[in-house]
């Protein structure tokens, strides 16, 4: 694999991941009633906790992301 097509690949992955991310987090910011409503029957959780726990998974998700997709691109274009 050329140095261009990995470059462009981990630009698709990480601009595929931000949208997942993005898409997470105005989930829980936008209908945050209606969301912990919906896990809360299910998980039994407190408003508090539920935050607690999607702050968390997107803070991980947002690490993943740069670790595995934003710093091997940057690296890629510095070399190439």
């Amino acid at each position: 694999m050329s140095l261009a097509t990995a470059r462009s690949v981990l630009f698709w992955c990480m601009l595929i991941n931000l949208g997942g991310l993005t898409l997470w987090g105005l989930l829980i910011v936008l209908p945050h009633g209606w969301s912990h409503r919906l896990w809360g029957r299910w998980l039994r959780i407190s408003p508090e906790q539920f935050d607690t726990v999607n702050f968390a998974g997107i803070l991980f998700y947002e690490i993943l992301i740069f670790v595995f997709n934003v710093v091997p691109y940057l690296a890629l274009l510095i070399v190439g």
